[in-house]
């Protein structure tokens, strides 16, 4: 998936212009890279377009911070200085639009260091 694509398509799932979906995006990238381990942050980033790589490969520890979605959530908001209900908003249409633009194994990877209280964000399991 290109970077444009990938941007657009969080635009549309969150609904806000793409410049804010832009930033929404690294936002979210950047507390995911928090969430789980550097090691396969780093093999998230490889399957995503040069743009995002950034977001989940730089200043990322090696062991993932164990904390649940409330607290992803409030990050995000934090981090994008928008309220929890937006915050939440824009986490679903990042990690959706992230879901599509993976491989199935690397999203297993993914969803696999997160607890299942994340499964609000990530949607049902992949048929």
């Amino acid at each position: 998936m290109q970077f444009d694509q990938f941007v657009d398509l969080v635009a549309k799932r969150a609904n806000v212009p793409p410049s804010r979906a832009q930033t929404l995006t690294y936002d979210t990238l950047r507390t995911l890279a928090e969430r789980i381990s550097g090691g396969e942050a780093r093999d998230l980033a490889a399957q995503l377009p040069a743009e995002l790589k950034p977001m989940l490969s730089e200043l990322v520890e090696e062991n993932a911070e164990d904390f649940d979605v409330d607290e992803f959530v409030r990050r995000l908001a934090e981090r994008a200085g928008v309220n929890e209900e937006a915050a939440r908003e824009a986490a679903r249409a990042v990690m959706v639009t992230l879901r599509e633009a993976v491989s199935p194994g690397e999203w297993d990877e993914i969803t696999s260091q997160l607890s299942a209280d994340y499964n609000e964000l990530v949607g049902p399991a992949a048929t």
